[in-house]
């Protein structure tokens, strides 16, 4: 299988530059299946329903989230109405919407992906290994789903890097988010399942991770008080990981950047 993972989306900038590359990177990687986070999407805080129609429409299959799921609160009632956004599976019981869905490629196989979120220097939600854990019990990878993704929504590379040694071999792909920073360490792990500590966002990186960098750096600077962040409205890199697994087995084979348009250089898949 072939499947793209695209980091935090931020702002209209951000959703433009999905919106405007996604179509071409589809057809020159001929992905079977996408997956995107639009927790900043809206404003840099959040998601709404209309964004994630207009993100559905360009070939998006699954939209991930993280600690600013609930940032625009027309999304509480939304969620529960959309089986393909996820929102991360350690909430506690009752919150609204799914941590984990499975869903089919164009051909019928089938996809798991899960959303956790990290518990270092972010809200102390429930355990995310246990939740993880209770998600994949009894689901035979290359049987059951022929894809596994976790995305790792998290503060710290320790944390994230420990969820792709402790689920090695289990899932296809474990991939953080939050940071807004593309890592070097795109890999195949040990055991099959494929990794990077954050995959980046889809965002101006004239900025302070996405937001205009006036207010941030006065906060940096001054440690006074400044208005609400605005998100940076310049061109946009879109930045992901592009992953081919094995259909046997459902691990994978490659695991490659990808980086297009704005700042960053830019680098695609070779394959």
């Amino acid at each position: 299988m072939r499947l793209l993972f695209l980091g935090d989306i931020v702002g209209r900038s951000g959703r433009e530059a999905v919106i405007h590359h996604l179509p071409a990177l589809m057809r020159d990687l001929k992905t079977d299946f996408v997956v995107v986070n639009g927790e900043n999407s809206a404003h840099g805080f959040g998601i709404t329903a209309k964004i994630c129609g207009e993100l559905y429409d360009v070939g998006v299959d699954v939209i991930t989230t993280g600690n600013h799921v609930w940032d625009q609160r027309e999304i509480l009632d939304a969620i529960a109405d959309d089986d393909r956004l996820v929102r991360p599976i350690n909430f506690p019981p009752g919150t609204p919407g799914k941590g984990a869905v499975v869903h089919e490629t164009r051909d019928g196989r089938r996809v798991l992906v899960i959303n956790a979120m990290c518990r270092l220097f972010m809200d102390p939600l429930d355990d995310p290994f246990a939740a993880v854990e209770k998600a994949i019990d009894g689901t035979a990878l290359g049987g059951d789903v022929d894809f596994i993704l976790l995305d790792i929504h998290g503060e710290a590379t320790s944390e994230k890097m420990a969820f792709g040694h402790a689920f090695d071999g289990r899932v296809s792909l474990v991939v953080g988010t939050h940071t807004h920073v593309p890592t070097a360490d795109v890999m195949v792990l040990a055991n099959g399942t494929a990794y990077q500590s954050d995959a980046g966002m889809c965002g101006d990186y004239d900025s302070v991770i996405g937001m205009k960098k006036e207010y941030p750096v006065k906060r940096f600077t001054t440690k006074l008080p400044t208005p609400r962040l605005e998100a940076a409205d310049g061109e946009a890199t879109v930045c992901g990981i592009f992953v081919v697994t094995d259909d046997r087995t459902g691990l994978a084979i490659s695991a490659e950047p990808v980086r297009v348009g704005g700042l960053l250089a830019e680098t695609m898949p070779v394959g």
